[in-house]
Protein backbone atom coordinates (compact mmCIF):
# COMPACT_ATOMS: atom_id res chain seq x y z
CA UNK A 1 0.00 0.00 0.00
CA UNK A 2 1.23 3.76 -0.44
CA UNK A 3 0.50 5.11 3.02
CA UNK A 4 2.54 1.85 4.39
CA UNK A 5 5.36 2.66 1.86
CA UNK A 6 4.99 6.36 3.01
CA UNK A 7 4.99 4.97 6.81
CA UNK A 8 7.98 2.83 6.12
CA UNK A 9 10.00 5.68 4.62
CA UNK A 10 9.16 8.30 7.56
CA UNK A 11 10.52 5.75 10.37
CA UNK A 12 13.35 4.71 8.50
CA UNK A 13 14.53 8.74 7.49
CA UNK A 14 13.93 9.79 10.98
CA UNK A 15 14.77 6.80 12.66
CA UNK A 16 11.73 6.38 15.01
CA UNK A 17 9.12 3.44 15.82
CA UNK A 18 5.87 5.06 14.57
CA UNK A 19 4.55 7.31 12.38
CA UNK A 20 1.31 8.52 11.51
CA UNK A 21 1.24 10.49 7.47
CA UNK A 22 -2.43 10.70 7.16
CA UNK A 23 -2.82 14.59 8.67
CA UNK A 24 -3.78 16.97 5.90
CA UNK A 25 -1.28 19.54 6.81
CA UNK A 26 0.79 21.07 9.85
CA UNK A 27 -2.08 22.35 12.21
CA UNK A 28 -4.36 19.40 12.10
CA UNK A 29 -1.11 17.38 13.04
CA UNK A 30 -0.40 19.20 16.10
CA UNK A 31 -4.13 19.53 17.01
CA UNK A 32 -4.62 15.60 16.76
CA UNK A 33 -1.62 15.05 19.09
CA UNK A 34 -2.41 17.71 21.78
CA UNK A 35 -6.20 15.79 21.17
CA UNK A 36 -4.02 12.27 22.16
CA UNK A 37 -2.32 13.53 24.66
CA UNK A 38 -4.33 16.10 26.70
CA UNK A 39 -7.72 16.35 28.47
CA UNK A 40 -10.32 19.62 28.44
CA UNK A 41 -8.79 21.91 30.53
CA UNK A 42 -5.39 20.26 30.34
CA UNK A 43 -1.93 22.80 30.58
CA UNK A 44 -0.36 22.94 27.20
CA UNK A 45 2.90 25.21 26.95
CA UNK A 46 4.58 26.49 23.81
CA UNK A 47 6.23 29.64 21.96
CA UNK A 48 4.44 32.59 21.72
CA UNK A 49 3.07 33.49 18.51
CA UNK A 50 4.42 36.74 19.02
CA UNK A 51 7.62 35.70 19.49
CA UNK A 52 8.28 32.99 16.99
CA UNK A 53 5.51 30.46 17.47
CA UNK A 54 2.73 29.04 15.51
CA UNK A 55 -1.07 29.32 16.12
CA UNK A 56 -1.67 25.85 17.16
CA UNK A 57 1.12 26.46 20.17
CA UNK A 58 -1.34 27.51 21.92
CA UNK A 59 -2.12 31.04 20.58
CA UNK A 60 -5.40 32.78 21.62
CA UNK A 61 -8.53 32.02 19.63
CA UNK A 62 -6.93 28.54 18.09
CA UNK A 63 -8.35 24.71 19.00
CA UNK A 64 -5.34 24.97 20.87
CA UNK A 65 -5.96 27.43 23.58
CA UNK A 66 -9.70 27.11 23.49
CA UNK A 67 -10.16 23.50 24.53
CA UNK A 68 -7.31 23.49 26.73
CA UNK A 69 -5.41 25.89 29.08
CA UNK A 70 -2.41 27.68 27.18
CA UNK A 71 0.61 28.99 28.78
CA UNK A 72 3.07 30.84 26.95
CA UNK A 73 7.05 31.13 27.09
CA UNK A 74 8.83 34.04 25.34
CA UNK A 75 12.08 34.62 23.53
CA UNK A 76 15.21 37.34 25.27
CA UNK A 77 16.29 40.53 24.10
CA UNK A 78 18.50 39.23 22.25
CA UNK A 79 16.19 36.81 20.33
CA UNK A 80 17.14 33.56 21.92
CA UNK A 81 15.75 31.35 24.33
CA UNK A 82 15.52 32.21 28.17
CA UNK A 83 16.06 28.27 29.08
CA UNK A 84 15.82 29.66 33.21
CA UNK A 85 12.51 31.80 32.75
CA UNK A 86 11.34 28.67 30.88
CA UNK A 87 11.63 26.24 32.89
CA UNK A 88 10.42 28.19 35.85
CA UNK A 89 6.98 28.82 33.91
CA UNK A 90 7.21 24.98 33.56
CA UNK A 91 7.50 24.32 37.32
CA UNK A 92 4.99 26.65 37.84
CA UNK A 93 2.08 25.70 35.58
CA UNK A 94 2.91 21.86 35.49
CA UNK A 95 1.67 21.39 31.79
CA UNK A 96 1.09 18.12 30.22
CA UNK A 97 2.83 19.10 27.16
CA UNK A 98 5.51 21.49 26.16
CA UNK A 99 5.51 21.99 22.28
CA UNK A 100 9.18 23.35 21.16
CA UNK A 101 9.28 23.79 17.69
CA UNK A 102 8.64 27.60 15.22
CA UNK A 103 7.54 29.74 12.38
CA UNK A 104 10.59 32.35 12.90
CA UNK A 105 12.84 31.32 14.53
CA UNK A 106 16.90 31.59 12.58
CA UNK A 107 18.66 29.52 15.45
CA UNK A 108 19.22 25.77 15.81
CA UNK A 109 16.86 24.42 18.34
CA UNK A 110 18.54 22.62 22.07
CA UNK A 111 16.15 19.50 21.99
CA UNK A 112 18.01 18.46 24.93
CA UNK A 113 17.39 21.35 27.24
CA UNK A 114 13.56 21.29 26.49
CA UNK A 115 13.66 17.86 27.45
CA UNK A 116 15.41 18.33 30.81
CA UNK A 117 12.52 20.72 31.28
CA UNK A 118 9.88 18.37 30.22
CA UNK A 119 11.37 15.91 32.66
CA UNK A 120 11.87 17.57 35.68
CA UNK A 121 7.96 18.47 35.02
CA UNK A 122 6.75 14.95 33.79
CA UNK A 123 5.54 16.46 30.67
CA UNK A 124 5.15 15.09 27.43
CA UNK A 125 7.32 17.08 25.05
CA UNK A 126 6.27 17.88 20.96
CA UNK A 127 9.21 18.45 18.92
CA UNK A 128 7.72 20.49 16.27
CA UNK A 129 10.01 20.53 13.62
CA UNK A 130 7.64 21.54 10.33
CA UNK A 131 10.18 23.97 9.25
CA UNK A 132 13.66 21.96 9.88
CA UNK A 133 12.65 19.23 8.86
CA UNK A 134 14.44 18.59 5.69
CA UNK A 135 17.72 19.99 7.62
CA UNK A 136 17.12 17.31 10.26
CA UNK A 137 16.66 14.54 7.92
CA UNK A 138 19.97 15.53 6.42
CA UNK A 139 21.81 15.80 9.49
CA UNK A 140 22.75 19.42 9.48
CA UNK A 141 20.43 20.25 11.90
CA UNK A 142 20.34 18.43 15.55
CA UNK A 143 17.44 16.26 15.55
CA UNK A 144 14.78 15.76 18.16
CA UNK A 145 14.34 11.79 18.05
CA UNK A 146 16.08 11.11 21.27
CA UNK A 147 14.77 13.84 24.00
CA UNK A 148 11.07 14.24 22.48
CA UNK A 149 8.11 11.95 22.99
CA UNK A 150 6.45 13.01 19.71
CA UNK A 151 7.74 14.96 16.46
CA UNK A 152 5.23 16.40 14.20
CA UNK A 153 6.39 18.10 10.69
CA UNK A 154 4.94 19.58 7.50
CA UNK A 155 6.14 17.80 4.32
CA UNK A 156 5.99 21.34 2.24
CA UNK A 157 8.93 23.18 3.66
CA UNK A 158 11.94 22.24 4.01
CA UNK A 159 11.49 18.72 3.15
CA UNK A 160 10.44 19.39 -0.64
CA UNK A 161 7.09 17.49 -0.76
CA UNK A 162 3.75 17.89 -1.28
CA UNK A 163 1.26 19.80 1.44
CA UNK A 164 0.89 17.70 4.37
CA UNK A 165 1.89 16.06 7.56
CA UNK A 166 3.45 13.47 9.44
CA UNK A 167 3.21 12.58 13.15
CA UNK A 168 5.80 10.58 15.10
CA UNK A 169 6.37 8.98 18.09
CA UNK A 170 9.87 7.90 19.48
CA UNK A 171 11.27 5.13 22.02
CA UNK A 172 11.13 7.07 24.10
CA UNK A 173 7.62 8.73 23.72
CA UNK A 174 6.35 4.64 23.77
CA UNK A 175 8.11 4.01 27.04
CA UNK A 176 5.70 7.13 28.63
CA UNK A 177 2.89 5.62 27.15
CA UNK A 178 3.00 2.70 24.87
CA UNK A 179 -0.33 3.26 23.64
CA UNK A 180 0.42 6.80 22.16
CA UNK A 181 0.75 5.54 18.87
CA UNK A 182 -2.94 4.53 18.79
CA UNK A 183 -3.87 7.13 20.76
CA UNK A 184 -2.25 9.69 17.74
CA UNK A 185 -4.06 7.87 15.02
CA UNK A 186 -7.71 7.68 16.21
CA UNK A 187 -7.00 11.57 17.07
CA UNK A 188 -6.87 11.89 13.20
CA UNK A 189 -9.15 9.74 11.92
CA UNK A 190 -11.94 9.36 13.61
CA UNK A 191 -10.75 12.74 15.61
CA UNK A 192 -10.45 15.26 13.49
CA UNK A 193 -10.78 13.43 9.84
CA UNK A 194 -12.91 11.77 7.63
CA UNK A 195 -10.07 9.97 5.74
CA UNK A 196 -6.27 10.30 4.63
CA UNK A 197 -6.02 12.19 0.83
CA UNK A 198 -4.20 8.85 -0.55
CA UNK A 199 -3.09 11.37 -3.56
CA UNK A 200 -1.29 13.42 -0.94
CA UNK A 201 0.22 10.45 0.73
CA UNK A 202 1.58 8.91 -2.88
CA UNK A 203 3.44 12.22 -2.99
CA UNK A 204 5.01 12.21 0.52
CA UNK A 205 5.97 8.61 0.06
CA UNK A 206 7.96 10.20 -3.18
CA UNK A 207 9.60 13.50 -1.08
CA UNK A 208 10.41 10.71 1.96
CA UNK A 209 12.56 8.72 -1.00
CA UNK A 210 14.09 12.20 -1.94
CA UNK A 211 15.07 13.03 1.23
CA UNK A 212 16.73 9.73 1.89
CA UNK A 213 19.45 10.72 -1.01
CA UNK A 214 22.83 12.32 -1.06
CA UNK A 215 21.61 14.42 -3.17
CA UNK A 216 18.98 15.79 -0.96
CA UNK A 217 21.90 16.09 1.66
CA UNK A 218 23.56 18.20 -0.34
CA UNK A 219 21.28 20.40 -1.18
CA UNK A 220 20.18 20.64 2.40
CA UNK A 221 24.14 21.95 3.78
CA UNK A 222 23.42 24.42 0.61
CA UNK A 223 20.25 25.89 2.17
CA UNK A 224 22.16 26.86 5.93
CA UNK A 225 25.30 27.89 3.78
CA UNK A 226 23.26 30.22 1.59
CA UNK A 227 21.28 31.69 4.74
CA UNK A 228 24.65 32.12 6.52
CA UNK A 229 26.14 34.05 3.21
CA UNK A 230 22.99 35.73 3.25
CA UNK A 231 22.63 37.18 6.94
CA UNK A 232 26.05 38.15 6.54
CA UNK A 233 25.44 40.42 3.76
CA UNK A 234 22.67 41.73 5.15
CA UNK A 235 23.90 42.54 8.88
CA UNK A 236 26.69 44.64 6.37
CA UNK A 237 23.90 46.64 5.26
CA UNK A 238 23.23 47.23 8.81
CA UNK A 239 19.93 45.12 9.02
CA UNK A 240 18.88 44.63 12.10
CA UNK A 241 18.31 40.47 12.39
CA UNK A 242 16.62 38.54 14.83
CA UNK A 243 19.47 36.91 16.95
CA UNK A 244 21.81 38.59 14.88
CA UNK A 245 22.17 36.20 12.34
CA UNK A 246 21.12 32.50 11.40
CA UNK A 247 21.87 28.17 11.73
CA UNK A 248 18.90 27.09 9.56
CA UNK A 249 17.21 28.12 6.58
CA UNK A 250 15.68 31.22 8.10
CA UNK A 251 16.50 35.10 8.41
CA UNK A 252 14.07 37.36 10.56
CA UNK A 253 14.77 40.90 9.98
CA UNK A 254 13.69 43.54 12.33
CA UNK A 255 12.95 46.84 10.34
CA UNK A 256 12.75 49.33 13.50
CA UNK A 257 15.80 50.77 12.49
CA UNK A 258 14.97 50.85 8.92
CA UNK A 259 12.07 53.39 9.36
CA UNK A 260 10.03 50.90 7.27
CA UNK A 261 6.99 48.46 8.37
CA UNK A 262 7.53 45.17 6.80
CA UNK A 263 4.04 45.02 5.01
CA UNK A 264 5.58 48.25 3.04
CA UNK A 265 9.03 46.56 2.71
CA UNK A 266 7.61 42.94 1.45
CA UNK A 267 5.37 45.02 -1.20
CA UNK A 268 8.57 46.89 -2.83
CA UNK A 269 10.10 43.77 -2.69
CA UNK A 270 7.50 41.61 -4.39
CA UNK A 271 8.05 44.71 -7.10
CA UNK A 272 11.95 44.04 -7.19
CA UNK A 273 11.10 40.45 -7.81
CA UNK A 274 12.21 38.93 -4.57
CA UNK A 275 9.06 37.29 -2.80
CA UNK A 276 8.60 36.68 1.02
CA UNK A 277 6.88 37.91 3.83
CA UNK A 278 5.65 40.20 6.50
CA UNK A 279 6.15 39.31 10.08
CA UNK A 280 6.08 40.00 13.19
CA UNK A 281 9.53 40.10 15.34
CA UNK A 282 9.89 39.80 19.63
CA UNK A 283 8.37 42.63 21.21
CA UNK A 284 7.20 44.19 17.83
CA UNK A 285 4.18 46.74 18.98
CA UNK A 286 3.14 46.87 15.69
CA UNK A 287 -0.18 46.18 14.44
CA UNK A 288 -0.76 42.34 13.30
CA UNK A 289 -1.29 43.32 9.87
CA UNK A 290 1.78 45.62 9.64
CA UNK A 291 4.28 44.04 11.12
CA UNK A 292 7.53 45.53 12.07
CA UNK A 293 9.53 42.68 10.44
CA UNK A 294 10.05 40.12 7.28
CA UNK A 295 10.65 36.97 6.91
CA UNK A 296 12.92 35.13 4.00
CA UNK A 297 14.31 31.83 3.37
CA UNK A 298 16.85 30.13 1.01
CA UNK A 299 15.38 26.76 0.38
CA UNK A 300 13.62 28.33 -2.61
CA UNK A 301 16.83 29.92 -4.38
CA UNK A 302 18.89 26.72 -3.60
CA UNK A 303 16.51 24.68 -4.99
CA UNK A 304 17.23 26.72 -8.14
CA UNK A 305 20.86 25.96 -7.99
CA UNK A 306 22.16 29.76 -6.39
CA UNK A 307 25.40 29.60 -4.26
CA UNK A 308 27.04 31.88 -1.80
CA UNK A 309 28.48 34.03 -4.53
CA UNK A 310 25.48 34.82 -5.31
CA UNK A 311 24.04 35.97 -2.17
CA UNK A 312 26.17 38.89 -2.63
CA UNK A 313 23.34 40.48 -5.23
CA UNK A 314 20.37 39.31 -3.53
CA UNK A 315 21.97 40.84 -0.38
CA UNK A 316 22.41 43.87 -2.10
CA UNK A 317 18.98 43.96 -3.79
CA UNK A 318 17.31 43.81 -0.77
CA UNK A 319 19.04 46.85 0.56
CA UNK A 320 18.27 48.57 -2.23
CA UNK A 321 14.44 47.68 -2.74
CA UNK A 322 14.31 48.64 1.19
CA UNK A 323 16.01 52.07 0.97
CA UNK A 324 13.62 53.18 -1.78
CA UNK A 325 10.27 53.11 0.74
CA UNK A 326 12.48 53.98 4.03
CA UNK A 327 10.39 56.34 5.79
CA UNK A 328 6.45 54.77 4.27
CA UNK A 329 5.09 54.96 7.29
CA UNK A 330 1.78 53.76 8.00
CA UNK A 331 -0.59 56.24 8.92
CA UNK A 332 -1.79 56.11 12.82
CA UNK A 333 -5.04 56.00 12.15
CA UNK A 334 -6.88 53.35 10.70
CA UNK A 335 -9.16 55.19 8.58
CA UNK A 336 -6.56 56.66 7.13
CA UNK A 337 -4.41 53.39 6.14
CA UNK A 338 -6.81 52.05 3.36
CA UNK A 339 -6.87 55.21 0.85
CA UNK A 340 -2.80 54.84 2.12
CA UNK A 341 -2.31 51.37 0.90
CA UNK A 342 -4.26 52.19 -2.17
CA UNK A 343 -2.24 54.84 -2.98
CA UNK A 344 1.02 53.11 -1.89
CA UNK A 345 0.37 49.98 -4.20
CA UNK A 346 -0.75 52.18 -7.47
CA UNK A 347 2.95 54.36 -6.73
CA UNK A 348 5.27 51.32 -5.77
CA UNK A 349 4.76 49.03 -8.66
CA UNK A 350 5.37 51.99 -11.24
CA UNK A 351 8.69 52.59 -9.43
CA UNK A 352 11.72 52.61 -12.04
CA UNK A 353 14.03 51.71 -9.18
CA UNK A 354 12.54 48.25 -7.82
CA UNK A 355 11.33 47.55 -11.62
CA UNK A 356 15.02 47.53 -12.30
CA UNK A 357 16.09 45.53 -9.42
CA UNK A 358 13.58 42.99 -11.01
CA UNK A 359 14.99 43.28 -14.89
CA UNK A 360 18.19 42.41 -12.52
CA UNK A 361 16.51 39.73 -10.77
CA UNK A 362 15.10 38.18 -13.92
CA UNK A 363 18.35 38.45 -15.73
CA UNK A 364 20.24 36.28 -12.97
CA UNK A 365 17.27 33.76 -12.27
CA UNK A 366 17.32 32.60 -16.36
CA UNK A 367 21.02 31.07 -15.62
CA UNK A 368 19.27 28.96 -13.08
CA UNK A 369 16.03 27.83 -14.83
CA UNK A 370 13.61 25.37 -12.38
CA UNK A 371 14.86 21.66 -12.07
Amino acid sequence: EVEQLAIDRAKKLFGVPFANVQALSGAPANSAVEMAVLKPGETLMGLSLAFGGHLTHGAPKTFSSTFFKSVQYELKKDGTFDWAAIEKLAKKEKPKLIICGFTAYPRIIDFKKFAEIAEKTGAFLLADISHIAGLVAAGVHPSPVNHAHIITTTTHKTLRGPRGAIIMVTNKGLKKDPDLGKKIDSAIIPGLQGGPHDNQTAAIAVALREADSATFKKYAKQIVANSKALAKELNGYGFDLVSGGSDNHLILIDLRNKNVDGATAAIALEVAGIVLNKNGVPFDTSPPFYPAGIRLGTPAITTRGLKEKDMIKVGRWINDAVKEVEGKSLPKDKEERSAYWKDYKLKVWKNKKLLGIGKEVKTLIKKYPLP
